[in-house]
């Protein structure tokens, strides 16, 4: 049956053409007023007037590490990058990235400065110095690139609809395919030497990684397994790309030479397009063999630095525990029961506050830490007297506060998402103080007692940050560290009656120069502060004598002593660091005589190389930002969208090969999107009007419409499902979050759909119909609460509900559908291993006869090749065991039991561009029962299987998932059935 474009637009319901006129009248009205600021290469988006204050200091900042990248890479490019300025973070980050265009994303809040893991400097020069590294090295073109972007359309980025796009995104931009240490460490080593030495490439932290490794005789990661466990599997996960790629690019500047390292890290004529065979022809060795001989290096520099350690007495102290704690929050110390409360976050187990007995040894969780951060965890706070903890929540967002009774276990939540860390108690009056982030700047503020609410005693200017502050047990004095815009730290203390009549001033007890003084807390006297700092290369703990003004180094560490508490006169609490997290220990409280200082490696590259001493940074104000930027205007999803990409793809309809063009349109920030894909198979033995394949989307924000044409798909190619379909198609769906507090999420989906000329039902390919056409309208209800500790492959716990109508018309007949899910799952003491159990029921108000009144079950799912969920078996339609679409009925009951194993990593399993991250194993048993109300069609069936997955790495970023899974079903009076599947997940 013949039909053309016209019918279609005449058949479809108006109500998709009203819908769709909608969103189109109102597309341009952005939900928060976005301005733009303009300049030759920069294109600033920012969300209104609360920070437009610093816009042309970030401009600034941006034009001036511009120009000086492209004076040492020699890079030119004419393309704009897009910056997008928001505070929705309460600490400062950025990323940057190529694709589609080059864009950078910038948190105006300060930094997280805990152990000295960011650098001392300014935030913003700091920030852009090093993400325009990422952009300069990844952008950077030969005449080779710039061919194939152009034939495209631009860089093209992987994607699993058209995994052709793997081969195009290595044409257009080859230097994506590379590992994220080679990003992050030549971005640090950079941001470092234009900060005149301040950064990680000379950090006391990173000499403490290494050199904890070394003392401790535990293997330093090589190439394969730094991606399969040390991003994976260490407490500091994927912090671990920047220590190890920083660390071995400094190695290489220091044997060979800085400028040889920056031509490495270039694009130029003649070079490889691949990173690890630029390295050969660059070093005339393989980067193995290179790591390698780092590694040898690093180990017999690091136990030079022990030997100096060493010629001082090292401090003795007595292990709390045998077990490290992982990342570490402020700890407290009852004297009253010998217990350590802190809140700690390590591999296995989801972060916990917990309660650690120092006399049994035994720590005992009090509560999980919603939203852990990965150095610090939670922002901590105690009321002795109440046994009372204040903790924070959401550590990587919008901090709310929460208090827990110890001994009732009571949560409370205080004040929802006011953006306040830095606890501490006051025990003089109950009132709870803290730092807030707002707007890039740090504000000091009090909580009274019952901490409903707060108030601000002082807002520090921008370029100042106050942080780990405490006050005196008498309430009388706060002290912190004040960082200072040229990257000075400082010990301050502010006298609490004197800033709470508004007269703000403080003293300055010890500059510690460009090392952060960390973690200071008052002696019950109030005599002392004890502390740590890097003061001279290694974390060891500092008292300050407020009647001497002066500070006394407590320990001598090997590896680094950190988060002290004095518990008696002759005794202090802290915390060792260790290659698997924090170790509590006890040491003595009396003075070291003496301790030397270590040498950094980023010291002798200063020495033996000082070019790098010249490529200091101006300084940002020497870019004369009002010359070159505009004024702003209102952001536009309009003004600037455009192609962003196109290129060939190749799908299946239904047995056939189609052959093709997608294109891919876009605004700047990606709020209006086109995709257009458009293919033709050429066999006769197809009809002519099913030859022509197209598959339109617009979506804008909260909304998507999509329309298809003889629908085809990549992965029919191989089956067995398949999603390709004759006829055609107009869809309208609008998907809003109601809570996003993640990992707490609760969100719908509207949709409406119409379909014409069809052979089959879209959702069950083994169904087909005696009618053409048919109208389909719905929702989805989710609400979950799913989390996972560090290094884990799955969701190891929580709750999952969904509640989803799909009601379909036709021939002036409704078949409304309703079914429900209900996942919930616990974790093990095994650690990465948890039991699910998984439920559905569903209910059809229709004529079983009718297939559009009916539930489809049946098989794993899985393509041979695939692109979507390779755990297809948690779904409520499948059934492993049997074939596709094999059970039906109008209603239905389902329970899942899953028992997920640990995950086996596998250390070194390949080569450099192509390894095995891990292989993980699930077993399953599954009950269901369809038409429960009638005795003629009830059908009860079970089944039991199991699935393996093997993930694959391959040029250090693209995932792979090769499946192998079996399965068994039962039925009375039926033979056993079994099902075999294979399936390999493409991205």
């Amino acid at each position: 049956m013949a039909y053309s474009i016209r019918g279609i637009l005449y058949t479809a319901p108006k109500l998709i053409y009203i819908l769709l006129f909608i969103v189109i009248l109102f597309q341009d009205k952005i939900p928060a007023q976005l301005y733009q600021y303009d300049t030759e290469n920069l294109r600033l988006i920012n969300n209104g007037e609360a920070s437009k204050y610093l816009v042309k200091y970030v401009g600034q900042c941006f034009e001036n590490a511009l120009k000086f990248h492209r004076e040492l890479y020699n890079y030119n490019s004419d393309e704009i990058t897009t910056l997008l300025v928001y505070d929705l973070n309460d600490f400062g980050n950025a990323g940057a990235g190529t694709i589609p265009r080059n864009h950078i994303v910038l948190s105006i809040a300060p930094l997280n400065y805990e152990y000295e893991t960011s650098p001392a400097n300014e935030r913003f020069n700091t920030t852009f110095n090093h993400e325009l590294v990422h952009l300069v090295t990844l952008d950077q073109s030969t005449s080779a690139d710039r061919f194939y972007r152009t034939i495209f359309g631009g860089k093209v980025g992987e994607s699993s609809d058209d995994p052709l796009t793997i081969i195009y995104a290595y044409l257009s931009d080859p230097r994506r395919s590379t590992p994220r240490w080679w990003k992050e460490g030549i971005a640090v080593f950079l941001e470092t030497w234009m900060a005149g030495g301040i950064g990680r490439a000379m950090g006391g932290y990173d000499e403490m990684v290494f050199r904890t490794l070394v003392q401790e005789e535990k293997p330093i990661y090589d190439i394969i397994s730094l991606e399969t466990e040390g991003t994976q599997t260490d407490f500091q996960v994927g912090a671990n790309s920047y220590l190890y790629g920083t660390r071995f690019m400094s190695y290489l500047a220091l044997k060979y030479g800085p400028e040889k390292l920056v031509k490495w890290t270039s694009r130029y004529e003649d070079s490889d397009a691949y990173f690890a065979s630029e390295f050969n022809n660059i070093y005339n060795l393989t980067l193995s063999e290179a790591w390698d001989q780092w590694i040898v290096f690093e180990n017999n520099f690091q136990k030079k630095n022990l030997e100096k350690i060493q010629l001082n007495p090292v401090t003795p102290y007595r292990t709390l525990s045998t077990r490290p704690l992982g990342a570490l929050s402020r700890a407290f110390y009852d004297s009253t029961n010998s217990t350590i409360y802190a809140a700690v976050d390590f591999p296995g187990q989801v972060a916990q506050i917990v309660a650690y007995d120092t006399r049994t040894g035994n720590a005992e969780k009090i509560h999980d830490v919603k939203g852990a951060a990965l150095y610090y965890v939670t922002s901590l706070a105690f009321d002795p007297t109440s046994q009372t903890l204040f903790y924070t929540t959401d550590n990587n967002d919008w901090r709310s506060l929460y208090s827990i009774n110890i001994k009732s276990g009571e949560e409370k939540l205080l004040l929802k998402e006011e953006r306040i860390g830095d606890l501490v108690f006051n025990q003089a009056d109950k009132s709870l103080w803290g730092i807030r982030h707002f707007n890039g700047q740090s504000t000091l503020v009090r909580m009274p007692h019952p901490y409903s609410e707060w108030n601000q005693i002082y807002t520090w200017p921008f370029g100042q940050d106050m942080y780990n502050i405490d006050i005196s047990r008498d309430g009388k004095n706060v002290t912190g560290a004040l960082a200072e815009i040229n990257g000075q730290q400082l010990l301050i203390r502010m006298n609490i009656d004197s800033i709470m009549l508004g007269n703000f001033s403080y003293d300055t007890l010890f500059n510690f120069e460009n090392t952060i003084p960390a973690n200071f807390v008052f002696s019950d006297d109030g005599n002392y502060l004890y502390g740590t700092s890097y003061y001279s290369g290694v974390s060891n703990i500092y008292r300050y004598d407020f009647d001497k003004k002066d500070m006394e180094i407590m320990s001598n560490s090997e590896t680094g002593f950190f988060r002290p508490v004095p518990i008696s006169i002759d005794s202090i609490l802290a915390f060792k660091f260790t290659s698997e997290g924090f170790q509590p220990i006890v040491i003595a409280n009396k003075p070291e005589l003496n301790v030397n200082a270590i040498d950094f490696l980023g010291q002798q590259i200063v020495e033996q190389h000082p070019i790098v001493e010249d490529w200091i940074a101006p300084a940002p104000s020497s870019i004369n930002i009002d010359s070159i930027m505009t004024d702003p205007k209102a952001y536009s999803v309009f003004t600037d969208f455009g192609v962003v990409s196109f290129y060939p793809v190749v799908q299946g309809y239904k047995d056939y090969f189609s052959y093709g063009l997608r294109f891919n349109l876009s605004d700047p920030i990606g709020f209006q999107n086109i995709h257009l894909t458009a293919s033709y198979s050429p066999y006769s033995q197809l009809p002519v009007n099913e030859r022509y394949h197209l598959d339109f989307a617009y979506s804008y924000l909260n909304w998507k419409f999509e329309s298809t044409y003889n629908r085809a798909d990549f992965y029919d190619l191989f089956g067995p499902t398949k999603s390709s379909r004759k006829g055609y198609s107009l869809g309208l769906n609008y998907h809003k979050n109601i809570i996003y507090d993640t990992p707490r999420i609760m969100d719908y989906t509207i949709f409406t759909n119409y379909y014409g000329n069809l052979e089959r039902l879209p959702d069950y390919q083994n169904v087909s119909v005696n009618y053409d056409n048919y109208f389909n309208a719905g929702f989805h209800f989710n609400y979950q609460d799913l989390r996972a500790s560090l290094g884990a492959v799955d969701r190891e716990k929580g709750y999952r509900l969904k509640v989803s109508s799909n009601n379909n018309f036709v021939n002036k007949t409704i078949y409304p559908h309703i079914n429900t899910n209900f996942d919930f799952g616990f974790a093990l003491p095994i650690n990465h291993s948890s039991i699910w159990l998984r439920s559905s029921v569903g209910y059809s108000y229709g004529n079983r006869l009718e297939p559009l009144a009916n539930f489809y079950f049946g098989g794993f799912g899985n393509n041979y090749v695939d692109n979507l969920d390779e755990k297809r078996y948690r779904e409520y339609y499948s059934f492993p065991g049997v074939e596709l679409n094999h059970i039906g009925g109008t209603n239905f009951g389902k329970i899942m039991f899953e028992w997920n194993l640990p995950p086996i990593r596998f250390s070194s399993v390949g080569f450099s561009s192509f390894f095995l991250n891990y292989a993980r194993t699930s077993l399953f048993s599954t009950v269901i029962t369809t038409n429960i109300d009638s005795d003629d069609y009830r059908r009860s069936l079970a089944n039991i299987g199991a699935q393996v997955d093997f993930k694959f790495i391959m040029f250090f970023h693209l995932k792979m998932t090769f499946s192998f899974g079996y399965a068994m079903a039962f039925e009375k009076d039926q033979s056993r059935s079994d099902e075999l599947m294979f399936s390999l997940k493409i991205l």
